[in-house]
């Protein structure tokens, strides 16, 4: 199979056949063996009796529902599971993601050899104050962080080579940094292309300012678990060390004042601030070593990290 065209959806019921359609139509005209994953993620407006219905007419349709919400990285998670083609294409429901970008993003990864290619929305019809501007500094901090050179992380258009997918987990919020979990996981060759920003045709919107802050904690989430993801304790007990030692110093030196050198002040050692400082970082010192030291148990014995269960897939179709 030469694709997966794997969807997440929230409330979309009023663009699912029309994307459905163009995206027959697409695969058709560039003579491309496809599968079509549809991921509900909970949704209330009859999206699922809409996907179910295209899944009955069309084979090479799947749909996948989850009992309630989970959010986009748990929807994408299992499309990455269950996709079979050689090239992954994920794009988002609501139209705004054109399908005539797919061959081009095919072509990129089968022909010019990468493994992932990120969709760069260059031309924008969303809010510049709410949207635009916030996203530009979040992916600069990202490029920064990960050194990374995409213009647009958080494209929902994105071609991956089917080795990539199979090779990295998406959880919690994670998906605005796939690019970034990919590369942590060995895959070098990621590029971007230009791709079509269309006005949103149905509905509203799914994300709201949060996504803003909650973004900004995964991507410090991100950056943590592929630097110490596997080795915590080179972080926590390289700074409880340091914290300790310190501490000890200080303490050590209280005592020289208390013993050596006799005046009033430093006979009261309990009223000098040194001395609650000294304790703070003997008992920060501690705390740190042994998150370091319970992190490296939980690295080595961890599980998989979704928020959801596979039990609460009520059916694919």
């Amino acid at each position: 199979m030469d694709i997966s065209i794997v969807i997440p959806l929230l409330n979309e019921s009023e663009s699912l056949p029309e994307l459905h359609d163009w995206l027959l139509q697409v695969c058709t005209e560039n003579n491309l063996s496809y599968e079509i994953i549809f991921i509900d993620d909970g949704s209330s407006d009859g999206s699922w009796d809409t996907i179910t219905s295209l899944s009955k007419k069309d084979a090479h349709t799947k749909a996948i529902r989850f009992r309630r919400n989970y959010g986009k990285s748990a929807a994408l998670n299992v499309g990455f599971a269950a996709a079979q083609g050689n090239v992954i294409i994920t794009m988002d429901a609501d139209l705004q993601d054109s399908p005539d970008e797919i061959p081009g993003l095919y072509n990129k990864i089968i022909h010019e050899h990468f493994d992932l290619i990120s969709g760069w929305k260059k031309k924008r019809y969303d809010s510049t104050l709410t949207k635009n501007i916030p996203s530009k500094l979040f992916n600069w901090a990202t490029q920064s962080m990960s050194g990374i050179k995409l213009h647009d992380f958080n494209c929902g258009l994105k071609a991956y080579r089917r080795e990539v997918v199979k090779s990295i987990e998406v959880y919690g919020e994670m998906h605005r940094y796939i690019p970034v979990i990919a590369k942590w996981a060995g895959f070098n060759r990621i590029g971007e292309k230009v791709v079509e920003h269309r006005a949103r045709k149905y509905g509203t919107t799914k994300f709201g300012l949060e996504r803003f802050v909650n973004g900004f904690l995964d991507l410090l989430t991100i950056f943590f678990m592929g630097r110490f993801g596997k080795r915590p304790m080179h972080f926590f007990g390289v700074l409880g060390t340091l914290s300790f030692l310190a501490g000890f110093a200080t303490t050590l030196w209280l005592v020289y004042e208390k013993v050596f050198m006799y005046t009033e002040y430093s006979r009261n050692v309990v009223e000098k601030p040194s001395f609650y400082i000294a304790l703070t970082m003997l008992i920060v010192g501690v705390v740190l070593f042994l998150a370091g030291f319970l992190g490296e148990l939980i690295s080595r014995t961890g599980g998989d990290r979704n928020a959801y269960n596979i039990s609460d897939k009520l059916g694919i179709n």
